[in-house]
């Protein structure tokens, strides 16, 4: 059980991990994995669980149902989790715990992927100016 919503972790896999994000997408999750792996971490992706399906509508008697519609194809998203269960993604970027490979803190601009390179920004409580 996650103490809040920033410090979840499951079983993935039969690995207990601390999730990093979920319903991530295959770009997403090809950006995530070699950065965590490249911080130490071990990174486990599986496939998100299908969504619950809508229970068939009911039929009046004497009425005929129809033919129920196909199912949608399944997500192709994931959830990535690291084995360190206590892995929590906030800390990890706000913390400045995270590197590139090229030695860059991971902003949380780079983080979301709104970067594409990282640039050390100074924290806010060593700004002197």
């Amino acid at each position: 059980m996650a103490i809040n919503k920033n410090h979840e972790f499951e079983e993935l896999d039969g690995v207990k991990c601390g999730i990093v994000e979920k319903n991530v997408s295959p770009e997403r999750l090809a950006f995530l994995k070699p950065l965590l792996e490249l911080n130490g971490f071990t990174v486990v992706a599986v496939p998100s669980p299908a969504p619950k399906a809508a229970p068939p509508p009911k039929v009046a008697e004497g009425e005929t149902a129809p033919p129920p519609p196909p199912p949608p194809p399944p997500p192709s998203t994931f959830t990535v989790g690291v084995t360190d269960y206590t892995f929590n993604t906030t800390n990890a970027i706000f913390g400045r715990m995270l590197k590139t490979k090229n030695g860059h803190v991971v902003t949380q601009a780079y983080w979301l992927q709104k970067e594409a390179e990282s640039h050390d920004e100074v924290p806010y409580y060593e700004f002197n100016g």
